[in-house]
């Protein structure tokens, strides 16, 4: 999500003076962190997109208002100040950044205005280069003599890292060249392969070691390590497709020199090309992005040069780009790869979800090798209606896809490319039974999803039903997420919930015990035990909650809970609810917020045998507290409030419990319809959020205060 200025929701246009000011100095503090995030730590918070979208408005208002300009305006800034522990070096000629473009229009709109300054009419040839846009860390390379001298990053522009004892370990990068310059700095992009970087996080998990986001994350902070050993291990490449100090002449145009730069021994990208016309330019952009995916590294653009090295300067630059170079950058949350495979997962209630498996493809900064599909209408390319989506294309194994994701939406198929399909390949068959159990997998009328009837005999629903049992919003059990109940279900120590609570008695003693298992000790075995013991009170509200029937969510079942107040009543109800002639049955439609899907699947939960005797034994174990009657008089009473950062005086649990019993909605998340925020240290994007939206925010001993325990 794009980080809000003050007055974002406001058309630059219709800015007041105060307000374009403020803006700009909002935006000016975001984007120079950004920049230190991005060229310095190496661990950028905000994406390609949001940044970029951030920096074009930075440059509308300034357009707008010229004498509001800042001595620090983003517009001026290339990179970021180096990190502490490297030698400085300052670039003999400016490493700069270039302009961006966007859309089609705005190639053609670059290509008119070079005409245009250099006098040249439309008949006039104009011809420019055209190279992928390599997603990595700049390098800047000196060689005198032939000779590599120095290794430098970019930095801000003017001064950046000596690298160059961590540049020597890179194979691309030759010691020496022959036939060069007496002074030649060769310039391009440090980058790790796919293939590498996959190979990379697999040895850091291994050795418990820090895992990378993305190649290029992978790629700059091992370039930008202290011991050249480490960078020595990690396997960085080179590709290099600029100079900048230069004693001769490489050519007299970008093609020649980028030839040149291969002859002496340098890596450059084989889909160099060089175009006569905007349209050629595009036509080829268009096609090194279906091409991405099968490329084996990050790009995230192309860039277009000029070519003829005259024009380019005259041509010139302005403050921070060369007038004869622009980067057209891909949609940051859309790229093409290939669909290996469909897996079926099945759910915690059943459900039946196809998961695409991908050829790893970066989209907007994360890489993907998963992708939803929904169901198998969505499949079969059309909605749950039958009406067609993506023009009633389906999804094949084998085919060539468009996968999206925008923030932190789990990534999905948006398109098929059928020139790309395979000849051989067939429909997707949808399963009718469970990959699981071998249980009939059935679609009732109206249900998008198609589901298992094994129930608690399908391993699938009975470890997805744990981990929801044991999950936060739950029974929140200290040491027991789901990696460990996954673990224990499959040696077949706990194969359903009561089973978590005979744990201690089962394998506390004799040979085969807890703290012998690899992972575990006498320590760790004793402090899940005590947390296990600790979980055997649990509030009605959270036990109605985990036990996981499908359409009853957490405020689905803290309206249960306080409507019944005790487990008993609650399933007295939830049993007598089977009749559905009977006042339970109208007396639990009539609570506002459960509907008729939602009872009929309670109903149904108790009235399965085997479920049913499943939650018995789980409540035998436990005691099961009332639900806290909520108050109508106090001053949070029907208010939504959010809490925040840490609390120092209560648990996050705590304070929930407290607000909900003084009649507050506790939500998770800001919003226009939050009333209260409760911020603690460390409050974040939620406290942001809030400011922007104008809502209330106190500390915790003003929450304290504000209820009476001040």
């Amino acid at each position: 999500m794009v980080k809000q200025s003050p007055h974002h929701h406001i058309a630059v246009d219709a800015l007041s003076q105060a307000q374009a000011q403020q803006e700009l100095a909002y935006l000016a503090d975001v984007l120079a962190q950004a920049n230190a995030d991005y060229h310095t730590k190496d661990a950028p918070d905000l994406s390609d997109a949001d940044y970029d979208t951030l920096k074009r408005r930075n440059a509308d208002i300034e357009a707008a208002f010229p004498n509001l300009m800042r001595a620090d305006s983003p517009t001026h800034q290339v990179g970021a100040p180096v990190a502490d522990g490297f030698g400085k070096v300052r670039h003999e000629v400016r490493m700069l950044s270039l302009s961006n473009a966007f859309e089609d229009r705005d190639v053609e709109d670059f290509v008119k205005g070079i005409r245009k300054y250099l006098g040249l009419g439309d008949d006039a040839p104009l011809a420019l280069t055209a190279e992928p846009k390599i997603d990595g860390l700049s390098l800047s390379l000196r060689y005198e003599n032939g000779v590599l001298v120095q290794a430098a990053t970019r930095g801000d522009g003017e001064t950046g890292e000596n690298v160059t004892v961590n540049a020597r370990t890179i194979s691309d990068i030759p010691a020496t060249i022959e036939g060069a310059p007496d002074i030649l700095e060769v310039r391009g992009e440090v980058y790790m392969s796919h293939a590498d970087f996959e190979a990379l996080n697999q040895r850091q998990t291994a050795a418990g070691g820090k895992t990378f986001a993305n190649p290029r994350n992978a790629a700059a902070g091992s370039l930008r390590q202290l011991d050249a050993e480490i960078t020595r291990a990690r396997p960085l490449r080179f590709f290099a497709y600029a100079w900048g100090a230069i004693s001769a002449p490489l050519s007299d145009t970008q093609s020649g020199a980028i030839d040149r730069l291969a002859q002496l021994g340098f890596q450059t990208n084989p889909l160099t090309l060089r175009f006569e016309t905007a349209q050629e330019m595009i036509a080829h952009y268009h096609s090194i992005e279906t091409q991405r995916a099968d490329l084996g590294y990050d790009i995230d653009g192309v860039v277009y040069k000029v070519d003829n090295l005259d024009y380019q300067r005259r041509l010139g630059f302005r403050s921070t780009t060369p007038r004869w170079a622009i980067a057209h950058k891909f949609p940051a949350e859309l790229a093409w790869t290939h669909l290996e495979a469909i897996d079926i997962q099945v759910g915690r209630t059943g459900a039946l979800s196809p998961v695409a498996r991908l050829t790893p493809v970066t989209v907007g900064g994360v890489v993907v090798s998963n992708a939803t599909l929904h169901n198998e209408d969505y499949i079969a390319g059309r909605d749950s209606k039958g009406a067609p989506i993506r023009e009633g294309r389906d999804i094949r194994v084998g085919d060539f896809v468009q996968v999206y994701r925008a923030g932190d939406v789990i990534p999905k198929i948006k398109d098929v490319d059928l020139s790309k399909r395979p000849k051989d390949s067939e429909t997707f068959r949808f399963p009718t039974t469970c990959p699981e159990c071998a249980s009939s997998a059935v679609r009732e009328e109206g249900d998008a999803v198609r589901r298992c009837t094994g129930g608690m005999i399908c391993p699938a629903q009975a470890v997805e039903k744990l981990k929801h049992l044991v999950s936060r919003a739950a029974f929140d059990i200290d040491g027991l997420g789901a990696k460990q109940v996954e673990q224990f279900y499959q040696d077949g120590w706990i194969k359903e919930p009561a089973d978590i609570y005979q744990l201690q008695d089962r394998y506390g003693r004799g040979l085969q015990q807890l703290k012998n298992r690899e992972g575990w000790g006498e320590k760790s075995a004793s402090a899940l035990f005590q947390a296990i013991e600790d979980k055997r009170e649990m509030a009605l509200r959270r036990l109605i909650f985990g036990l996981g029937i499908r359409h009853v969510g957490e405020a689905a079942a803290g309206l249960l809970a306080q409507t019944y107040g005790s487990w008993a009543q609650f399933e007295a109800a939830a049993t007598a609810a089977q009749d559905e002639t009977s006042d339970a049955y109208t007396d639990l439609l009539n609570i506002d917020g459960i509907g008729a899907v939602m009872a009929s699947s309670l109903i149904a939960a108790f009235a399965n045998p085997q479920e049913r005797a499943s939650i018995d034994r789980l409540v035998a174990q436990l005691t099961v507290l009332d639900a806290e009657k909520r108050a109508t008089d106090s001053p949070v009473a029907g208010k939504t409030v959010v809490f925040t950062g840490t609390l120092e005086k209560l648990t996050r649990a705590e304070a929930k419990a407290q607000a909900e019993t003084l009649g507050a909605k506790v939500s998770g998340s800001v919003s226009a319809k939050t009333d209260l925020l409760v911020a603690g240290p460390g409050a974040g994007s939620k406290a942001k959020k809030a400011a922007d939206l104008g809502i209330e925010t106190i500390d915790e001993d003003g929450w304290l205060s504000l209820i009476g325990q001040g």
